[in-house]
């Protein structure tokens, strides 16, 4: 059996301030009306920086070799790289914790300075050998492994200067031995089929001096598969952690349109289904907040579901705060377990 260390590379920019909640992400929910990525819905690792110090290391990561900080951009936390050689892993308590099938998710951020280096890796472990690699630089996304190249490219409208000094989100999904990666809305890469046995992550980065790379919202799940939500669909409850929003507002990110797309077309496909909308939150906050903010992102999600053509006499809304919980709130990965929306057939 082949080993393997698949490599994502990105590049990500000089820390910053000052940059508005409007200008953070280069694309709007409209954009996303193709968009079919469907994240895990079990999860294995997440860290939104919420509970880490601002220039300080993250609690949820382990600190392999090099430098990172997290600090504040704009409204948000980000994880600065600093330093060449940097490398990182995810504190989880399973020590071969990657299943069959994953998904990964994060936010980055790429400095035209870095036009030609390399910069961001999600490294993909299983010993020491690395037969598959995984390169993006801005237009060109390259799988290098032993049957040859595949290559993958941006759409030309929004390379270079109209790529740069955003953020971008990524997605990573993980079936036996197919990937399939996402930036934005676009699927700028397939790989049918790779000797995939990974058992742990690492994030990498070679950072220079005043070009610091940073990602954030980095989210690890188990699963990801459109079938899987069709089957909890007919069998009377969905656990969507797919779906997210603006840090305490009801705003969905338009990364949430891959799963949304899917609920609306098995919605679609079975007319007679009726379902409650219903959104939950952990314990952070007061309990009256977290009632409204939850009932709030419920009325969200079903307002986007009637813009892509369900009848909103099908969906009832609920918020029902953390008085619902899944899992630990006590764990970081607990509460983003107990952050969720949930369908419920009625």
């Amino acid at each position: 059996m082949k080993k393997l260390i698949l490599f994502l590379i990105f590049t990500s920019p000089l820390g910053w301030i000052g940059i508005s909640t409007g200008e953070l992400f280069a694309q709007d929910i409209k954009a996303y009306q193709n968009y079919d990525f469907v994240a895990g819905d079990k999860i294995i690792f997440s860290d939104d920086l919420s509970d880490s110090q601002t220039g300080e290391f993250s609690t949820h990561w382990k600190l392999n070799g090099g430098q990172g900080v997290v600090n504040m951009a704009g409204e948000e936390k980000a994880f600065f790289i600093t330093k060449y050689y940097t490398a990182l892993s995810p504190r989880v308590k399973t020590p071969n914790y990657l299943p069959k099938e994953f998904t990964i998710e994060f936010d980055t951020w790429l400095d035209a300075a870095y036009d030609s280096n390399n910069g961001l890796s999600i490294c993909f472990k299983n010993g020491e050998d690395c037969p598959v690699r995984i390169i993006t630089n801005n237009s060109q996304w390259v799988c290098e492994n032993p049957e040859g190249k595949l290559t993958g490219e941006l759409p030309k409208g929004i390379v270079n200067e109209d790529y740069f000094n955003k953020w971008h989100h990524v997605a990573i999904a993980v079936k036996g031995g197919q990937i399939k990666i996402y930036c934005d809305q676009y699927r700028v890469l397939v790989v049918p089929e790779v000797a995939f046995k990974a058992t742990t992550i690492a994030v990498l980065g070679d950072a220079s001096d005043g070009m610091n790379m940073m990602f954030k919202n980095f989210k690890l799940a188990s699963g990801g598969d459109m079938n899987m939500i069709g089957k909890a669909f007919t069998d009377g409850k969905y656990i969507s952690h797919g779906i997210n929003f603006d840090v305490n507002k009801s705003t969905i990110k338009p990364a949430s349109m891959g799963e949304i797309n899917a609920i609306a077309k098995i919605l679609k496909d079975n007319p007679t289904l009726k379902f409650e909308v219903g959104g939950h939150t952990d314990t952070d906050g007061d309990d009256a907040s977290n009632i409204k903010l939850s009932e709030a992102r419920a009325n969200a999600v079903k307002a986007q579901l009637v813009t892509l053509g369900i009848d909103t006499g099908r969906l009832t809304t609920k918020g029902y705060g953390e008085t619902r919980p899944i899992a630990d709130n006590k764990t970081f990965e607990g509460k983003a377990e107990n952050r969720r929306v949930e369908f419920v057939k009625m």
